[in-house]
């Protein structure tokens, strides 16, 4: 193993050398236009390997990324890269800074390495610029950044400040440190829960005296350092044991013990608060500063290994990033972001690439400058359009019980066993808002199905339903700036049904 990977490092110095676009010059016409800003192509290589690489533009206005979210929520849901495409085409995201504009999914591959027993992604996430799950201090590798601005950089080491993360009640000036975001409680704590966790926050032993709080906002909650904050509304203060819904605009500040006891009689509904998030980021060697910041983070993924850097293709000899496997990678430079599946473990159609030969690939044949692999193994798949373009062999991993997986079967191809995974990146056309004028707010309306109509926590069929509304129940439209919106197929509006809260699709009112 040692003599091998002496001849691997030595193959990389000489690389080192070749100018990044050799390869890609005269393999420009073998690109597959997907849609405006978006490619696809297949790679045949020696090995033999088969590699499948889409590109996006990053100067191109009508295309962005996006992570996606197994089962849409962090919870502990899982599900294959497919049906997450599915879940988040037509969904609604909120590229610009608000809410309105839809997903075309073009592209997913997935995403994070995860605990296969709980579906739980093991380090961060961001989703559609809500800071979703905290990214694990003092690693010296966090994940693939795209921010809101478009640009695209590997997270090094980061850390969270305490008492830099903090909930300030405006009305007083009083700041309430939060301990975590979309965690279960541990002791006299308060956790932030943001709409990805789940559709209800988690229940509390019985032991705690809890409290739950309900804030709207009028943007995803992302990174705002102080004295920069994001502010909501408070629209519910319950002394609780968990269990409160959180709507797709919402946060739940959810505390326990001491920290519950500091929060009550303080905060009452119509209360204005703001958070501020902070994210220190450095250098591998979490000591000296790192120029790139997460403020503006739109999406984001943890992955393992940095297999290029600034050009520089990496002399890895942990045993993980020696052997050939099935890989999956996220590669850019300054003009494109590339994803890339490589198929592995047939030693006749493809082996597999160890960390050097994958930055080899990507610098040489992609023309890339830096690289970070997700992961691989029998999670490593690539859908465009809707469809499994490579060969995911999950079975050879051998899964646990709790991991399923659902063969299909494509003419001359190996069977495709589809993992499911707790998380992925998306490239997605990014398509304009539209609204229905249908009806107004304080306009009363009806259910005219012939059946009882799904209730949601938000505009679109991606977001759990709370309960269920009966034919020829009325309510009483809402005042909200997402009524009319366009997702998931339908016009939504937000709908009050005698206490009973949510969103409906115009097609089953009257």
């Amino acid at each position: 193993m040692r003599t091998r990977l002496r001849i691997v490092i030595s193959l990389l110095l000489l690389l080192q050398a070749l100018p990044a676009h050799r390869g890609v010059r005269a393999a420009t016409s073998l690109w597959q236009p997907l849609t405006p800003g978006i490619e696809y192509r297949e790679f045949h290589l020696p090995g033999p390997n088969r590699v499948y690489v889409a590109r996006m533009q990053r100067a191109n206005p009508q295309v962005t990324l996006e992570s996606s979210i197994g089962q849409g929520r962090l919870s502990g849901g899982s599900e294959t890269v497919r049906d997450q495409a599915v879940r988040y085409d037509q969904a609604l995201n909120a590229w610009g800074g608000e809410w309105g504009p839809r997903n075309q999914v073009v592209v997913a591959i997935n995403g994070s390495f995860f605990d296969t027993q709980t579906g739980v992604p093991w380090s961060g996430q961001i989703h559609s610029g809500w800071y979703a799950k905290r990214f694990t201090d003092r690693q010296n590798s966090s994940g693939f950044v795209w921010t809101d601005d478009r640009r695209a950089f590997i997270g090094a080491c980061v850390v969270h400040r305490p008492g830099k993360q903090i909930i300030t009640l405006e009305k007083t000036g009083e700041a309430f440190p939060f301990d975590g975001i979309n965690l279960p409680h541990s002791e006299n704590d308060l956790i932030l829960f943001t709409p990805q966790y789940d559709a209800v926050t988690p229940v509390m032993k019985e032991s705690d005296q809890g409290i739950d709080i309900l804030v709207e906002l009028r943007q995803p909650l992302g990174f705002a350092p102080e004295p920069s904050m994001i502010s909501g509304v408070v629209r519910q203060v319950v002394e609780a044991k968990g269990s409160m819904l959180i709507p797709f605009d919402h946060v739940v500040l959810s505390a326990v013990g001491k920290a519950a006891r500091s929060l009550l009689g303080k905060i009452a509904v119509g209360d204005k608060l703001g958070v501020s998030q902070e994210l220190r980021h450095f250098l591998p060697d979490c000591q000296t500063p790192n120029p790139q910041s997460w403020e503006g983070a739109y999406a984001s993924v943890s992955g393992s290994f940095t297999f290029l850097s600034d050009g520089i293709i990496a002399a890895l000899d942990d045993l993980g990033a020696v052997l050939r496997n099935p890989r999956t990678a996220i590669a850019f430079n300054e003009e494109h972001v590339f994803f890339i599946v490589v198929d592995g473990r047939d030693r006749l159609r493809s082996l597999g690439m160890s960390m050097a030969e994958l930055g080899v690939f990507a610098k040489t044949r992609l023309g890339a400058t830096w690289g970070i692999a997700m992961d691989g193994g029998g999670s490593s798949t690539m859908v465009v359009n809707g469809e499994v373009v490579n060969s995911p062999n999950a079975e050879l991993d051998k899964p646990a019980p709790s991991v399923t997986t659902s063969p299909t079967e494509a003419a001359g191809s190996p069977a495709r066993i589809e993992r499911v995974v707790a998380n992925g990146m998306l490239m997605v056309v990014v398509q304009p808002e539209e609204r229905s004028d249908r009806f107004r707010a304080g306009q009363t309306v009806s259910i005219i199905e012939t059946s009882e109509v799904n209730l949601r926590l938000g505009p679109g069929t991606n977001y759990a339903p709370l309960g269920v509304v009966t034919p020829g129940q009325q309510g009483t439209i809402l005042d909200h700036l997402l009524n009319g919106v366009l997702a998931k197929g339908y016009y939504w509006w937000k709908i009050d049904f005698g206490g009973l809260v949510g969103w409906v699709n115009q097609d089953s009112l009257g």
